[in-house]
C-alpha cells in the first residue's frame, strides 16, 4: 500500500517574517534565500511529500529567472492575497490525502481548516530547514 499524498502550503510572508533577520530590507532577496532553503528541505522529504510556497507583494520578485526549482516543489504567485490564494490552493488540492499548512495567522487557519487542512507554525518549518538530515512527516 503507498504512503497518502501529503502536500505542505507554505505561506511564506509570514513563515519569513516570523524571524527578524533583516528580511525587510530585502523582501525578495529574503525570499530567494528561503526558496534555496525549501528546495534543498524538498530532498529530505518523502516521494509522498509535495511542498507549494506561495508568495506575494515584494517578494514575488523571488521567482524570477534563477529563482530555486527542486522535484515535488511549486511556487505560486499571488496577484492580490496570499491568504486567498492559499486558500484556492487548499481548496484545489483534491488529489492529495493530507494537506498541511505553515502560517502562523489565525484567520488563515481557520479558513484552511474548514477545507479540511492541518496547519502548523512557523517554527515547524524552520525547526525542519534548520536540522539537516531530518524529513518531515
Amino acid at each position: 500500500m503507498s504512503e497518502p499524498r501529503h502536500l505542505v502550503v507554505v505561506d511564506a510572508a509570514n513563515v519569513i517574517g516570523s524571524r527578524a533577520d533583516g528580511w525587510w530590507k530585502d523582501r525578495a532577496g529574503a525570499a530567494r534565500r528561503f526558496l534555496v532553503d525549501v528546495a534543498e528541505l524538498t530532498t529530505r522529504l518523502p516521494e509522498n511529500t509535495e511542498v507549494t510556497v506561495v508568495l506575494e507583494g515584494a517578494a514575488k520578485a523571488a521567482a524570477d529567472v534563477g529563482a530555486p526549482i527542486a522535484p515535488r516543489m511549486a511556487v505560486v504567485l499571488a496577484e492580490r492575497s496570499g491568504d486567498d490564494k492559499i486558500v484556492d490552493v487548499v481548496a484545489a488540492a483534491d488529489s492529495h490525502e493530507r494537506i498541511t499548512v505553515v502560517t502562523a495567522d489565525r484567520e488563515l487557519r481557520a479558513r484552511v481548516e474548514a477545507h479540511g487542512a492541518e496547519s502548523v507554525g512557523p517554527g515547524w518549518l524552520w525547526n525542519q530547514l534548520d536540522r539537516p538530515g531530518s524529513a518531515a512527516n
